[in-house]
């Protein structure tokens, strides 16, 4: 198949998912019991006719269907709603949320490459001494460690050193530009190396398994026969060579890490999306917690694209299967 029938496809693909998410996501908050006015008449100045006002003000009064077509018809607009809890429009809080996560989430990520890339290497190129064994057996570690149990970990060891809670210290006064992004560097190393051990192991693995493969092809055998020393025989004939897996895994995993940032975020109440996810939960904020699934899902959905057109970029084999 050529490249522009695999991009067609592969379009009309996602888009099908995408509105089979739509859909999903719209039925999936009408099937579950109760929503966030069906308890205020038990609260404090609440009252069944508050309920009903609520009820209608947001549409939930009228016909699944009609709620169906409306809902659709706000998405066309680029309307998410307005939030039960803060009466705010959803798309306004998501916007500030994702603002909030992707530097975080971001960092993590560049660290945890980082990190695997290196230790993949090493594990590659040292394969079944006790380097290999290191790498890889710390890699399974940090993988299999649960991530709030490794974030409240990383508090205690160095919450008396750098901050733990939150974005920015409250108790700054007037600070200026480079001291605000200071604060906010010192805010973030906490749950970004959070992210970042959790995320590396399994690039350790895929960078080690990536690179074991291109190390028996005839061209680096022949520059480590010419005398080409490790650190050019890997970063100028195997790595390249390796980075089809790598970049999927790396697009792959960002939507994971996004949509996944909410044991993150909560530990350290980062301000997230993670964290707008899990206070909508408690609120039962029902158009806030739609919008953010949603979004993380078509955010996974693209990415998924994205990295299966850079597979083809980096082997145009791949559209051929």
């Amino acid at each position: 198949m050529s490249r522009s029938g695999h991009l067609a496809r592969r379009l009309l693909a996602t888009a099908v998912t995408i509105y089979v998410v739509v859909t999903l996501n719209f039925l999936l908050f009408r099937v579950l019991p109760g929503d966030a006015v069906s308890n205020l008449s038990r609260v404090p100045g609440g009252s069944p006719e508050l309920s009903a006002a609520l009820r209608k003000q947001f549409g939930l009064d009228q016909p699944l269907w009609s709620q169906y077509w409306i809902y659709l018809g706000r998405l066309l607009r680029g309307d998410l709603g307005v939030s039960f809890a803060t009466q705010e429009p959803v798309g306004d809080r998501l916007t500030v949320a994702f603002g909030n996560t992707l530097p975080l989430v971001a960092a993590g990520l560049v660290l945890a490459l980082l990190l695997g890339l290196v230790s993949g290497a090493l594990s590659a190129w040292f394969r079944g001494s006790w380097v290999d064994r290191l790498s890889t057996n710390t890699a399974i570690a940090f993988y299999s460690v649960p991530t709030h149990f490794l974030g409240l970990l990383l508090i205690l060891w160095l919450g008396n050193y750098l901050p733990a809670q939150g974005m920015h210290d409250d108790f700054l006064i007037d600070p200026t530009g480079a001291e605000r992004l200071a604060d906010l560097v010192r805010h973030m190393i906490l749950p970004g190396l959070t992210i970042a051990l959790i995320v590396f192991g399994q690039y350790t693995l895929v960078v080690r398994s990536a690179m074991l493969e291109t190390l028996g092809d005839d061209h680096v055998l022949t520059a480590r026969a010419l005398g080409a020393g490790p650190v050019r025989t890997l970063a100028k004939h195997v790595l390249p060579n390796a980075m089809l897996p790598i970049t999927n895994l790396v697009a792959l995993s960002l939507g994971g890490l996004i949509g996944g940032s909410i044991l993150v975020e909560t530990v350290f109440s980062w301000p997230g999306v993670g964290r707008a996810m899990y206070e909508s939960v408690v609120q039962r904020d029902y158009p806030m917690l739609q919008g953010v699934f949603l979004v993380l899902t078509v955010s996974v959905v693209t990415l998924n694209l994205i990295a299966d057109l850079l597979a083809v970029r980096l082997d145009p084999r791949v559209a051929a299967g």
